[in-house]
């Protein structure tokens, strides 16, 4: 992702073993996004997996736009550090560098076409 030197010294870092979950499918949202910073990880909805997760992937984004459960699991398939973005952080982000909230939109649109592809059985093209 073309913004991960903003994380780069991020003081928020969730560290997690590999097998550990960042967060379920269903649960409260924390409020936080977080952007995968070390490690891989996978996105989960239900049993299918849906995304493989590398350096720079931003997940739990729409926490940050709306209230509500978490749409997905993620999973840590190595050791994994994720740099953790609360509200205060992500208004600041988005406000000193816009080209952070279009690649935050841009992955969700990336993500929505997906979940599209799946309902319809017509995948997206990469």
């Amino acid at each position: 992702m073309l913004f991960y030197d903003l994380f780069r010294h991020e003081p928020n870092i969730r560290k997690l073993s590999a097998g550990e979950v960042l967060f379920r499918e269903g649960a409260a949202s924390d409020g936080h996004m977080y952007v995968l910073v070390s490690g891989k990880a996978h996105i989960r909805v239900g049993e299918q997996i849906v995304e493989h997760c590398e350096l720079g992937a931003v997940l739990g984004e729409m926490a940050m736009v709306e209230e509500g459960p978490r749409s997905a699991t993620v999973v840590c398939d190595t050791d994994c550090s994720f740099a953790e973005i609360d509200q205060k952080r992500f208004h600041f982000l988005v406000t000193d560098a816009p080209f952070f909230a279009t690649e935050v939109m841009r992955v969700m649109a990336r993500r929505l076409r997906c979940c599209d592809g799946l309902l319809t059985g017509r995948l997206p093209a990469d």
